[in-house]
């Protein structure tokens, strides 16, 4: 039995969504009302490389729109399990942030989202590209770029939510998930991924990190403080495959990993993909001068997540479409666990 099958026998209500146009995907859009009743479904298309998530464009002979839909897995890798509610989260994301305009601004708006179905519709941002086009050799954010990005997540980190409505984003399952793929399977000595699949030499070269015991040791109090929950809104996966470049601007997207936690995870992140995407130096001072720290921010625990994101995204399973050299990214795991090592709390 294939994960689809699953899916269907452990759902059997749940509408199983498809590339193709089906009368039961356009009965139940009309019940919903995110189509009218006279309005018809044209066509459907793959609108981009869904990651953790089903994605499909609607075109109908009025509009167009975008659904998700979360399953038991990740979409990208089938094999791996994930927490369906991260839908959910997704939801919620939009919702809350929804009064603040320096937030929304980026990102679609929700056009209606059942629980039941694991399924959001929100707005088409139109065509365009993510930001992973900057892996490339030569290619930069300009100034504008950077200025909206950090300004963006400074501005998500400041959003309040009520404490009792946190629940919503009671995104445990996905942090575990996460946790795994960030702070423990890249430095299980077997953990069945054969590096040099990516590139020869590549699981040589990790193995020197697989068998350092005081830098795990280091990693694994890192996944600690991910694991635990804290005070800030954080968009949860925020670097360049989160970006999306279309004709009205920058755009946000995919915020099913969001919880409250650390500012530092998120900033993190965002330096790790930048110093992976060989952006010029100025480029964190850039990123540094427009983010607006939270009181208590930490920078050293922010460098230390720069560094387990990097390692993470060489030697782990996420790998990215990264045009560097053997000795490019051992220059990079090695800044990577400096930067882990000035960490001492």
């Amino acid at each position: 039995m294939d994960q689809k099958d699953k899916f269907k026998n452990t759902y059997p209500h749940t509408i199983f969504l498809e590339h193709e146009i089906s009368h039961e995907l356009e009965n139940f859009l009309k019940r919903k009302k995110w189509i009218t009743a006279e309005e018809q479904v044209i066509s459907t298309e793959k609108p981009g490389e869904g990651n953790m998530n089903f994605v499909l464009r609607v075109i109908t002979d009025k509009k167009s729109f975008i659904l998700k839909q979360s399953r038991p897995w990740v979409q990208k890798y089938p094999q791996v399990e994930a927490p369906i509610g991260r839908i959910s989260v997704e939801y919620h994301f939009y919702h809350y942030i929804a009064p603040y305009k320096e937030v929304n601004k980026y990102t679609p708006a929700v056009i209606g989202f059942d629980a039941a179905q694991f399924m959001l519709a929100l707005e088409d941002l139109g065509s365009g590209a993510d930001y992973t086009y900057l892996y490339q050799k030569n290619k930069q954010l300009s100034k504008e770029e950077i200025k909206a990005l950090s300004g963006l997540i400074s501005v998500l980190h400041q959003v309040t939510v009520d404490f009792e409505d946190r629940v919503h984003f009671d995104n445990q399952p996905m942090k575990v998930l996460n946790h795994e793929h960030i702070f423990v399977f890249p430095y299980a000595l077997e953990n069945g991924f054969d590096l040099d699949t990516i590139q020869a030499g590549l699981q040589a070269l990790a193995m020197r990190y697989k068998k350092n015991e005081s830098l795990k040791k280091k990693i694994s109090k890192l996944g600690e403080v991910y694991l635990e929950n804290y005070d800030t809104l954080l968009h949860g996966d925020y670097y360049p495959g989160s970006w999306l470049k279309v004709e009205s601007g920058l755009k946000l997207i995919d915020p099913e990993f969001s919880y409250f936690g650390k500012a530092e995870f998120d900033l993190g992140v965002m330096l790790a993909h930048l110093k992976m995407a060989q952006q010029p130096e100025g480029s964190t001072e850039q990123v540094l001068k427009f983010y607006e720290q939270p009181e208590g921010f930490d920078e050293a625990l922010m460098w230390a997540f720069v560094g387990v994101e990097m390692m993470r995204r060489i030697i782990g399973l996420a790998q990215l479409p990264l045009s560097l050299e053997l000795s490019e990214k051992e220059d990079l795991l090695e800044e990577a666990v400096s930067l882990i090592n000035l960490y001492n709390h």
